[in-house]
């Protein structure tokens, strides 16, 4: 099933081709907030992003994607804002977690997303900043507000 998800997650994004973004196509990196893991960002249009996170926490895995726009911020070039929605599974065993029991959880639910990131001219990294509210509707159900992190990532 992991392997199925990861391939058409694969697919996707090669299938986009060539969008021009606003200061890059495509970026991946790491992320590092409560939940710590891996993030990959492709423009499908001059404003408009599609991105993947896999993170773990809780001794878990967590898969998200993410529909996004992207504006200038500020009036500052190379400044962006971004807010968008989207969804993910989760898979936790409850001994690891604060709020489980002794069983496996599988986790569904919506996500949102907030942030600022800066893309820097000199080198190809970017800097972001983000609030990722979700809410869980199957597995463990309710509202996680503390899913902020900070990512760093490489700019093709």
């Amino acid at each position: 099933m992991m392997k199925k998800i990861g391939i058409t997650i694969l697919i996707t994004f090669l299938a986009f081709g060539y969008a021009h973004a606003q200061d890059y196509n495509t970026a991946i990196g790491i992320r590092g907030g409560f939940a710590n893991g891996l993030t990959l960002k492709h423009f499908v249009s001059q404003k408009a992003a599609v991105e993947g996170i896999i993170s773990s926490r809780w001794r878990g895995l967590e898969l998200t994607g993410l529909y996004e726009v992207h504006g200038r911020a500020f009036d500052t070039d190379r400044l962006n804002w971004y807010v968008g929605f989207g969804g993910h599974i989760g898979f936790y065993n409850g001994n690891d977690t604060r709020w489980g029991e002794d069983r496996s959880y599988t986790v569904i639910g919506l996500d949102g997303i907030f942030g600022l990131e800066y893309n820097f001219s000199e080198i190809p990294l970017n800097l972001n900043i983000d609030w990722k509210p979700s809410f869980n509707f199957y597995g463990y159900s309710g509202f996680w507000g503390d899913g902020g992190a900070l990512s760093i990532r490489y700019i093709f």
